[in-house]
């Protein structure tokens, strides 16, 4: 018999899972609120890495010099007096890619069968589910049913975002023209990346942070790189401060911090967390448990309180990335549908923050191999020392490899540097195949690459006896 298989929500979690479930021979029907992708396409992930993709090209433009790049005649060095971003059609742009990125999604899940509601989806006990759409209820009894409705960002009691002068990340993409002064309202991985973005596209920007540090959740060496680089360019981050309003006075706003300052800027942005969207959809009735944030409780194979009924991406609270509410998803079908499957382990996600430099890393933190038992052994090595990296002009980051003692397996890394991103790969499949120091040693690099510092950083923690000995 065909088992009847209910995915409310359409993004990461809900289009993955759709795929499998389809390609398993379920019969699926996804019920979408805002456009197939969720926020991670429409909102989030793809529209703010395609406006830093602008911004890392104004930032190579601005320290270009030191490469020998002149602009406007052969004694005029500053490239900001010759280049300048055109917001408007940065951000039409943006849009562009994120509506086909969300058509490409919609053309996948039609071709492979996928039944697409429009409409807002709730659970009517544990094996229907009601999918308001403009033409009526319609009713959709389910052997399995997946919860994938994502989050939407936190907003406080006394700033009111207006889409025009106070916004969240999902309303920045509105603006026709950069803002001349952009006050950030947190400083996590969202307001870092923001920030970082607007100030290489031009903007003046100040960065309020209720911690320390910014990144407080990132390596702190990483986030030190960081703090210098904002601090090198002209970015004023004032931390250990909260705002407790944003108010709009005509063209700017005034953000009143709990110290008494006020800080008066052209727009504001808030990326102060996400709210989970769980409400009034029938959820607890059904026997979903959920915890005080609202989020839905799931265990490692996407699993709910309420039997038949699962739960993945950002509405469970577990690693708000979209890598991990697509696996999330699929380990959901898989399991539903008898499938092989393996539980989700957060030991070996993999995750990257925008900023300039990108922060990437892997496995084990930093704060956790200081407090390992057995000691874990560590290597940091500057990308100064590294060919490629001076021949590119890079000024700050570095590699950072964990591996556990005796065996020399790699546990962890941190890389900080351009493209990040796709540097922390092997990293990745290091500590996800638990391979040794040795076997990422005796892998051949391109001379000269910025990857070349991962495989010196390996030598460096090569494995002697029982004993491993960081060389300096």
């Amino acid at each position: 018999m065909t088992t009847r298989v209910v995915i409310i929500g359409g993004g990461p979690g809900g289009y993955e899972a759709a795929l499998v479930a389809s390609q398993l021979g379920g019969e699926v029907t996804l019920v979408d609120t805002d456009g197939l992708g969720g926020s991670a396409v429409l909102t989030d992930c793809v529209p703010s890495k395609t406006l830093i993709a602008t911004a890392e090209v104004m930032t190579g433009v601005a320290e270009s010099t030191e490469l020998g790049i002149r602009f406007g005649g052969k004694d005029a060095l500053d490239a900001e007096t010759v280049v300048h971003v055109d917001l408007a059609a940065v951000n039409q742009r943006v849009l562009e890619l994120a509506g086909r990125q969300s058509a490409d999604i919609n053309r996948r899940l039609t071709d492979q069968g996928v039944t697409i509601l429009l409409g807002r989806g709730r659970l009517e006990g544990k094996e229907r589910v009601i999918a308001e759409t403009a033409d009526g209820d319609v009713a959709l009894d389910a052997d399995v049913i997946l919860i994938a409705t994502g989050a939407h960002p936190r907003v406080l009691p006394d700033a009111v975002p207006d889409g025009e002068r106070i916004l969240t990340w999902t309303q920045v993409y509105a603006l026709d023209e950069l803002p001349e002064k952009l006050i950030v309202v947190g400083s996590g991985v969202t307001g870092a990346e923001f920030a970082s973005a607007y100030d290489a596209l031009g903007a003046e920007v100040v960065l309020v942070s209720s911690r320390d540090r910014v990144l407080p959740g990132e390596d702190a060496d990483a986030a030190q790189v960081l703090e210098d680089v904002f601090e090198r360019r002209g970015l004023t981050v004032l931390s250990r401060c909260r705002a407790e309003s944003v108010t709009r006075d005509g063209d700017r706003v005034v953000v009143r911090l709990n110290d008494g300052r006020e800080i008066v800027g052209s727009h504001c942005l808030l990326a102060v967390g996400s709210i989970p969207n769980t409400a009034e959809m029938g959820l607890e009735e059904a026997g979903v448990a959920l915890d005080r944030g609202g989020f839905i409780v799931a265990d490692k194979v996407s699993r709910t309180s309420a039997r038949g009924v699962y739960a993945a991406g950002d509405c469970t609270g577990v690693l708000m990335l979209a890598s991990v509410a697509a696996m999330q998803g699929r380990i959901a079908m898989w399991h539903a549908l008898g499938d092989a499957v393996a539980p989700l382990d957060l030991k070996i996600v993999s995750s990257n923050v925008f900023t300039a430099p990108e922060i990437a890393t892997v496995g084990m933190s930093q704060a956790q191999a200081d407090v390992a038992v057995p000691k874990v052994a560590t290597v940091k090595l500057a990308l100064q020392g590294n060919p490629r990296a001076k021949m590119q002009g890079l000024r700050e980051g570095f590699v950072k490899v964990f591996c556990l003692p005796v065996t020399g397996i790699v546990v962890g890394g941190v890389v900080v540097a351009p493209r990040a991103s796709e540097l922390i790969y092997p990293l990745a499949i290091a500590v996800s195949q638990r391979l040794t120091v040795d076997q990422v040693a005796g892998s051949f690099t391109v001379y000269p690459s910025v990857s070349g510092s991962l495989a010196e950083a390996a030598r460096q923690l090569h494995l002697h006896g029982n004993d491993l000995v960081p060389k300096e």
